[in-house]
């Protein structure tokens, strides 16, 4: 999400109110949560940094069915994974090469860095629709969607990887700040504590049982009110052999620590203001706090709207971000890098390699009632060949004037079906949710 431009608003005393309804009846178990969460992320943030790189998981494509359950289970903490040779590496530089060649035939593309543009507003290129598509990364896709815990009635299918159409970026080495994507999480901002629905999968958090808290249970999620497409999964598809330190992604790998701590952050507060940063550290020194209506790490602008959570060393002193958000391991092309949409994550502000760091962002998305209505649009605007309804639309031609963008002809049987552009099928064995989800999504998309 884009930092807000201008001066920074006032927050709405709702928002002191909202606390105080969260916090009634569970003060003591809030207090006693945040002292224990304190306590954990300081050894937890040594391990990380100690460790460095080598503490996100990586695992072999091949090899994503065969995975212990303590593999799975150290997976879904940490909350992102480094997945090898998902496509061959001549198929994703190929990717990379079509790109760069759709780019130099209509340079009129937005982008940025302005000038020397290396982040594409393109979603519709031969070379995008094929890596959707790609069966591979469609398999990738739905592993990932079934680390999530359905019901047996969550009108949800997770066996299915729809599509979503995004941008990618081919970065140049460069001693100037890239300027973007400082640390934050994607997956909703006020609407974690403001929708009741939201709200409710966090619910041990605030109860004080934070330790079974489950940031993988998907029930409250499916019908929260949020303008996030329900993309649970982040992802990327590398195009280029780039390492720690090559502007690469950065991850805070602790899924449930993190969360669990952001979520009560706003509910306390230093002793004193005027604290050293040592000090600051240590739980004795905050106090619970429901008066101040600041959700923080989360920025209003002056015509009131909201940021999504940018945790920062001065909101979020315990996280220690200079030290603990780690950079993958380095990528060959071919690799995809995946991670939960509330894991925490920047990009490396500088690229020093010695060549471009290039990906796709290809994220894995579940089969749900909510995401085919958004796949309706999706599927419209591909046809029509203008950004998806989520994304910047510019001049509102997109890239329907360009040429050689992607065709039908370009996505394989499995990349149609993903794009709502053929029926879907449950697979045998699915839930009567999944069923459920399979045959709304005809009826949406206007295919039973």
């Amino acid at each position: 999400m884009q930092a807000l431009q201008g001066k920074a608003g006032v927050w709405p005393e709702r928002f002191a109110d909202l606390k105080k309804q969260i916090a009634t009846g569970n003060e003591e178990a809030m207090k006693r949560s945040w002292n224990e969460v304190i306590e954990a992320l300081a050894e937890r943030t040594k391990e990380i940094a100690k460790t460095g790189p080598e503490y996100i998981p990586q695992v072999e494509f091949s090899e994503l069915s065969s995975l212990s359950k303590d593999e799975v289970a150290r997976i879904r903490r940490i909350g992102s994974v480094v997945i090898r040779n998902i496509v061959d590496d001549d198929v994703a530089l190929g990717y990379k090469e079509a790109l760069k060649e759709y780019v130099k035939a209509n340079p009129q593309v937005d982008g940025f860095p302005e000038g020397n543009k290396q982040f594409f507003e393109m979603y519709w290129s031969p070379s995008q629709l094929k890596a959707r598509s790609h069966p591979n990364v469609l398999a990738a896709g739905a592993w990932l969607n079934k680390l999530w815990d359905a019901r047996e009635d969550d009108v949800v299918d997770l066996d299915h990887c729809m599509s979503y159409a995004d941008r990618f970026r081919i970065r140049q080495p460069s001693p100037n700040s890239w300027g973007h994507h400082a640390p934050h999480i994607d997956g909703g901002a006020t609407e974690r504590w403001e929708d009741p629905t939201l709200r409710s999968t966090f619910a041990d958090i605030f109860n004080g049982n934070w330790k079974a808290y489950n940031p993988w249970a998907i029930s409250g999620r499916l019908n929260a009110t949020t303008d996030l497409y329900r993309r649970p999964n982040q992802g990327w598809l590398a195009m280029s052999d780039t390492g720690p330190g090559e502007g690469t992604i950065r991850f805070f790998p602790d899924l449930t620590l993190s969360n669990t701590y952001i979520m009560l952050r706003p509910f306390f507060k230093p002793v004193n203001p005027d604290l050293t940063d040592e000090a600051l550290l240590d739980p004795s020194n905050w106090v619970f706090d429901t008066s101040d209506p600041r959700i923080h790490g989360i920025d209003v602008s002056a015509a009131g709207n909201f940021s999504g959570v940018r945790p920062r060393n001065a909101t979020h002193p315990h996280l220690k971000l200079d030290e603990a958000i780690v950079s993958v391991p380095r990528v060959k092309p071919g690799d995809m890098v995946f991670w939960h949409c509330d894991v925490i994550h920047s990009v490396e502000d500088l690229h020093t390699g010695p060549t471009d760091s290039s990906v796709m962002y290809i994220g894995a998305t579940p089969l749900s009632p909510h995401n085919v209505r958004y796949l309706v649009g999706h599927r419209e605007n591909f046809l029509k060949r203008i950004p998806p309804p989520d994304f910047p639309q510019g001049n509102g031609l997109g890239e329907s004037q360009f040429v050689g963008h992607g065709q039908e002809s370009d996505m394989t049987p499995e990349g149609l079906v993903a794009m709502g552009l053929r029926p879907f099928t449950a697979k045998e064995g699915a839930s009567q949710g999944a069923k459920e989800a399979v045959k709304d999504a005809n009826a949406i998309l206007g295919l039973a």
